[in-house]
């Protein structure tokens, strides 16, 4: 059995109220997703919030870097350092991480359906 990770747990507990949060070790990380979907990064103690072209202004508009998976190779992620207001405001917390969610459920492909 995995060791509790009381920052995970945090985190799970801290955004509840969007859905049913869950989290899963994820290289060397942790994945936090929501009814399912990940829309989160947790890495070296930042939490990094799934990104599209929707939210991707707002992030960089703060100046917010996206996820560097390797310090020593270049490219970045779609994914981006969360403000820290999401831990002090629950209206932030909601716009934000909502704002994640959203973006993953755009991300995801779309069913085929059967003919």
């Amino acid at each position: 059995m995995p060791k509790p990770n009381p920052y995970i747990d945090f985190l799970v507990e801290q955004f509840e109220p969007l859905g049913e949060i869950s989290a899963r070790r994820l290289f060397g990380g942790h994945g936090v997703y929501c009814n399912g979907t990940i829309f989160a990064i947790v890495a070296s103690g930042a939490v990094y919030l799934k990104a599209d072209d929707v939210n991707i202004p707002l992030f960089e508009a703060r100046g917010l870097k996206a996820f560097q998976p390797f310090e020593d190779q270049p490219g970045t992620m779609r994914y981006y350092e969360a403000p820290p207001e999401i831990f002090e405001d629950t209206d932030a917390m909601k716009e934000w991480v909502g704002g994640a969610i959203g973006a993953a459920e755009r991300a995801k492909k779309p069913k085929k359906r059967a003919r």
